[in-house]
């Protein structure tokens, strides 16, 4: 039998930068598969693994023309993904050392009538923008303006934690590493509610921690906070930063950190949302410049060849310019925490580094790679095997079904193994499919038949608090109760009536599947909102 793929669990909690948990889960946050892939060409053969190193040898032996087979099924594997899931659109690439040896669009940037999508089409990368920024941390470690150890609150006034020892001494690694004690997501539904970046990540204090260093929970603006701290150093903001730092000097001119720039880009792809079985273009657009370092990036497959081929070259440009040591990109791309236990002896575990995950296939290669996605109408990955010299990505412009880990999971077992030897497709969409169901105890049970009277509604206004969701206030409207939460109360939510002192209010949002539905129950002087009793608060709310 063969073990368990590793990264399994970082795909179910990270792929998403907000929260599939945080489809964040999604991760957030965010894998990939555990397949492998390589290639017997003379580039391949003059990778950082040569025979030489015993520890640098696979297990299984790469079939010959590997890489140059595995890119002559991608167009009917890609036809067979489209067909299948009915996406709009996606874009593809690949690249073996220095060589872009496969770049193309496919479908449409926006349905009905959106223009084809090329190789040049730029996709919201949301939380492969992780790994993106992982490099620009190690460039300014290269430049020796500060290190993977340097802590968070060395270059951010006022930041803290619940606890004023990881307030101290959390580091920029321990943030990329998911590894500080903040729960699984946290910000992100703050995020949801319109509060910006800085209120977001002040409110982080009042979250609880688990043990610091030692657990592994993936967190968008723990991240996020890094990388401001790291811009705060260098005197710019992020998006600045990333542009000097990696954009501009790999040639990345489609590339951008700042929400403006994608949505203004010609030829930019519109996100997709699933509504009566037919996708349509989303009618909210994911804007995630709070948390860019971890979700924000945007670019099309050419300009990221030119960013795999720098990790593939250990930090070098197609030039030949050095603009990441080895030393500093090293540590980004291998294992860091355990992310993914091992449940049985015979399963292999997954891991993370800074930024990227990291595992050992089952061809006992080396990968790094993330995933990425927005409920909101993106889904995308990347797979990078550094002894094999190759690496493939994948963007695509819908909600997430699992159709760009798929596309990736088949190609590394191509190029390893001749084969597809795992239905992907199917692994990957059960697994989707289940992190995209709708959220709260309610959902599908009916109303009671006769429910208990509510107080006068009188009874249940005013102005609750909540040191981590801010002010809710409930007000009469209409002659029924609204609930609104937000900077201004700008997020409103009608209350409808359930049983006795409990209420409940619909949602659709980056967090939260539409169909997802959330209890608010009042007792005297508090409020409890099931949807925000989730880890990062208890969901009370007090008058």
């Amino acid at each position: 039998m063969r073990a368990r793929v590793p990264g399994w669990a970082e795909l179910l909690r990270g792929s998403r930068s907000l929260a599939l948990p945080t489809l964040a889960l999604l991760a957030a946050c965010a894998l990939l598969v555990a397949c492998d892939a390589g290639s017997t060409s003379p580039e391949a053969s003059s990778s950082s693994a040569t025979q030489e190193d015993p520890n640098a040898q696979a297990a299984v032996p790469l079939p010959a023309g590997a890489v140059a087979s595995a890119v002559g099924r991608l167009d009917g594997l890609v036809a067979t993904l489209m067909n299948s899931t009915k996406i709009p659109g996606m874009a593809v690439a690949v690249v073996e050392g220095n060589n872009v040896r496969y770049a193309k669009g496919f479908g449409v940037t926006g349905e009905p009538n959106g223009a084809k999508v090329d190789a040049d089409t730029v996709f919201q990368l949301a939380s492969v923008s992780k790994s993106v920024g992982s490099t620009v941390i190690a460039r300014l470690i290269t430049d020796k303006v500060l290190g993977w150890d340097t802590p968070v609150a060395a270059n951010y006034p006022g930041f803290a934690l619940a606890d004023p020892y990881v307030s101290t001494n959390v580091t920029i690694a321990d943030m990329y590493a998911h590894r500080s004690g903040l729960p699984e997501h946290a910000g992100d539904k703050i995020e949801d509610l319109g509060y910006n970046q800085q209120e977001i990540i002040s409110r982080l204090r009042y979250v609880p921690l688990a043990p610091f260093r030692s657990t592994y929970d993936y967190t968008n603006f723990g991240l996020t906070a890094a990388a401001v701290s790291a811009a705060n150093k260098a005197g710019t903001d992020w998006a600045t930063l990333s542009q000097n730092m990696i954009y501009a000097p790999l040639g990345m001119s489609r590339t951008s950190s700042r929400y403006a720039d994608f949505s203004t880009r010609p030829n930019h792809a519109l996100g997709h949302v699933k509504v009566d079985g037919k996708w349509v273009v989303s009618p909210y657009p994911r804007e995630p410049d709070a948390q860019t370092p971890a979700g924000g990036v945007s670019s099309s497959v050419n300009d990221l060849t030119h960013w795999l081929s720098m990790l593939l070259a250990s930090g070098t440009t197609s030039q030949g310019r050095q603009i990441i040591s080895s030393g500093a990109l090293t540590p980004a791309i291998s294992p860091q925490i355990v992310s993914s236990p091992s449940a049985e002896p015979t399963d292999r575990a997954g891991f993370y580094g800074y930024g990227f995950n990291a595992s050992v296939t089952e061809g006992g290669r080396t990968q790094y790679s993330h995933s990425g996605a927005f409920a909101s109408g993106a889904a995308t990955n990347f797979l990078v095997l550094p002894s094999a010299n190759v690496g493939i990505v994948v963007l695509t412009n819908a909600a997430p079904v699992g159709a760009a880990e798929t596309l990736t999971g088949e190609f590394a077992d191509l190029v390893q193994f001749g084969e597809i030897t795992h239905d992907w497709a199917g692994l990957y969409g059960q697994a989707f499919a289940a992190l995209s169901k709708p959220s709260g105890s309610l959902v599908g049970q009916a109303a009671p038949t006769n429910p208990a009277a509510a107080q006068p509604l009188s009874n249940y206004v005013g102005t609750f608090q909540n040191p981590v969701y801010g002010p809710a206030e409930v007000r009469e409207q209409g002659g029924g109760l609204v609930l609104a939460m937000g900077p201004g109360g700008k997020i409103v939510h009608e209350l409808s009536h359930w049983d006795g002192n409990t209420y409940t209010f619909t949602l659709t949002n980056e967090n939260a599947e539409p169909g997802s539905i959330s209890k608010v129950t009042f007792n005297g002087p508090t409020m409890t909102i099931e949807y925000y009793d989730d880890g990062t608060s208890d969901g009370v709310f007090t008058r």
